[in-house]
């Protein structure tokens, strides 16, 4: 019930120490969270409040560092300053060729190339707080791996690290108190015998993916939201969300975070981002794990804010999903954020 709390307030766009209290639209970070209270489950943390995944400015980042952290030994990892910059000197990749590329090596998968449930994932979490008396925005990163094994054991760890910034101390939420840990330091663990995984996570995580682009889609909308609507190639409605292009990738992300997609999935998930439209191909990328990747980036309306650009980054071999980056696109003085700066970003591993 805590869990739910926390992401009820996170979506509140009126804190209680502001006023006049009143009716607004959701602002970008409001938005995402109340999407994902209504449409996933998120991977539970005990004893920690919700906070968004994402990248602070430098100069925020080291302002809150000089009075409000204790326990700190020596200069903590910091945030990246901007988002990631496609190169120029290549030819974009369309998604129509990536999604080819994907389905010839789906057609060569064999039985032992099945979708795993569990995932491996990096993150940088921003926690942004309104009012004249808000602290700065700042980068929590952490790495989590969630593991289900054939007998239904399982685990699941949580560390606080930075892959940009080996052995330096990295910056943890405590309940709301921000303070830097060493660099490696475990915050969550915790493991399950045999037989458990038929009883932990909700349907979306003991429902396996399907390999076809519609019927992923589909998927997509009725467990994680915001799957639905038209596509481009056919312009048939679709149940589920609201259909947009950012709910889509939304609801890629909540889906990435419980599954391990295969060769057809991963063909599946390609032709379904083609057809979905409003991603336009902005060439290569390194990620921040130093993978080279594909970008393809939406910058179109959002939503009620309509203040972020996403990009997802793909692997031009197989198109597999490398990464996630949302960045803000307009001011939020609110929030001491400015256009550039980047609001999330999440690098998925094997």
């Amino acid at each position: 019930m805590s869990d739910e709390l926390g992401l009820l307030r996170a979506a509140n766009p009126v804190r209680a120490g502001e006023g006049p209290w009143r009716d607004r639209p959701l602002h970008a970070r409001a938005e995402r969270d109340l999407n994902r209270l209504l449409h996933s489950r998120r991977t539970r943390r005990a004893g920690r409040r919700l906070v968004l995944r994402a990248e602070a400015a430098v100069l925020a980042l080291f302002a809150i560092l000089a009075f409000t952290f204790s326990d700190a030994g020596s200069s903590p990892a910091a945030a990246a300053p901007a988002a990631l910059v496609p190169h120029s000197s290549a030819p974009p990749v369309s998604l129509d060729a990536l999604a080819r590329r994907a389905e010839a090596g789906a057609r060569t998968a064999g039985a032992a190339d099945a979708p795993r449930r569990g995932s491996h994932l990096q993150t940088w979490y921003m926690s942004m707080e309104s009012g004249p008396d808000a602290a700065p925005p700042v980068t929590v990163p952490e790495e989590r791996i969630t593991r289900w094994n054939a007998d239904g054991s399982g685990s699941e760890l949580v560390v606080a690290t930075d892959p940009r910034h080996p052995g330096r101390p990295v910056i943890h939420d405590d309940d709301g108190h921000w303070r830097t840990v060493s660099d490696g330091k475990v915050l969550h663990r915790r493991t399950y015998p045999a037989g458990s995984a038929a009883r932990h996570g909700g349907l979306a995580a003991r429902t396996r993916p399907p390999t076809d682009p519609v019927a992923l889609r589909e998927h997509l909308a009725s467990l994680y939201g915001g799957g639905g609507g038209p596509s481009r190639a056919s312009g048939v409605e679709r149940g589920g969300g609201a259909g947009t292009t950012p709910q889509l990738l939304l609801a890629l992300d909540s889906f990435r975070q419980e599954w391990t997609p295969g060769p057809r999935e991963t063909a599946a998930i390609v032709r379904m981002l083609a057809d979905a439209g409003g991603l336009r191909p902005a060439g290569a990328v390194t990620d921040r794990l130093g993978r080279r990747g594909q970008a393809y980036v939406y910058d179109g309306p959002d939503g009620a804010s309509n203040a972020t650009r996403q990009m997802v980054i793909l692997d031009p071999r197989n198109g597999g999903l490398l990464g996630l980056e949302v960045t803000f696109t307009k001011d939020l003085p609110d929030f001491q954020i400015t256009s550039g700066e980047v609001m999330s970003y999440v690098a998925w591993m094997p």
